[in-house]
């Protein structure tokens, strides 16, 4: 099969092997973006629960890396030093919730155009091959052509279908695999949050800029 016989097939197929082919690469396009962002976003995540979790860790004294800093995990720690003196525990809840909450359609952008190809894909095979039949069925219409030329036109219309059921699957696996990091960053934003509140709770209620100044005294003294 060389590329002339392919783009035979694709006008063939009443142009959906072209769609197909743009399905892939809209698939692919989403699916390698989504990974590397949402591989960096679990990396930070993990970071910054991992630096929490040192026994009477100062929030105000954790620093951010430069790559995290655009991450939503540091949205939190951005309310947090925003927060008046005597903010209590429910309301710093609520402002916390409230920043998730405007960081989630980050996470899951882009994925309903996969969700889309894998739908769509297996149906517009499925067109192409009916288009194919009509073809190869045509064939039957002229006395003077080989019937046993049908049974080659109905493998080649079948070459859409299976071109669908491919791309499909292999959408399939990589959104639910992405799907599936996007509940992990989110159960990652919940843990910070929570460590957050005990932690802001614990030291008093006190402002992190002033525990700031109070390490500095310290340190002068």
């Amino acid at each position: 099969m060389n590329i002339n016989h392919i783009f035979a097939l694709a006008n063939e197929s009443g142009g959906t092997l072209y769609l197909m082919a743009l399905l892939l690469l809209v698939a692919l396009t989403v699916i390698v973006e989504r990974s590397r962002y949402l591989s960096n976003m679990q990396e930070g995540g993990a970071e910054l629960i991992k630096r929490l979790k040192v026994p009477d860790a100062q929030i105000s004294a954790i620093n951010l890396p430069e790559k995290f800093t655009q991450l939503p995990h540091a949205r939190l720690f951005e309310v947090l030093k925003a927060e008046a003196d005597n903010v209590d525990r429910i309301s710093l809840d609520g402002h916390l919730e409230e920043v998730i909450m405007h960081e989630v359609p980050a996470l899951d952008h882009s994925l309903w155009m996969l969700d889309t190809v894998i739908t769509l894909a297996p149906l517009l095979g499925l067109f192409g091959t009916i288009i194919g039949m009509f073809n190869a069925f045509h064939v039957l219409g002229d006395v003077s052509n080989d019937p046993t030329q049908v049974t080659g036109g109905i493998a080649e219309a079948l070459l859409a279908t299976a071109s669908g059921l491919l791309i499909a699957m292999i959408g399939l696996v990589f959104f639910n695999a992405l799907y599936t990091r996007v509940r992990v960053i989110m159960h990652q934003l919940e843990t910070i949050k929570i460590m957050m509140l005990n932690r802001y709770e614990q030291s008093g209620a006190q402002r992190p800029s002033e525990q700031v100044g109070t390490l500095r005294a310290q340190a002068r003294a």
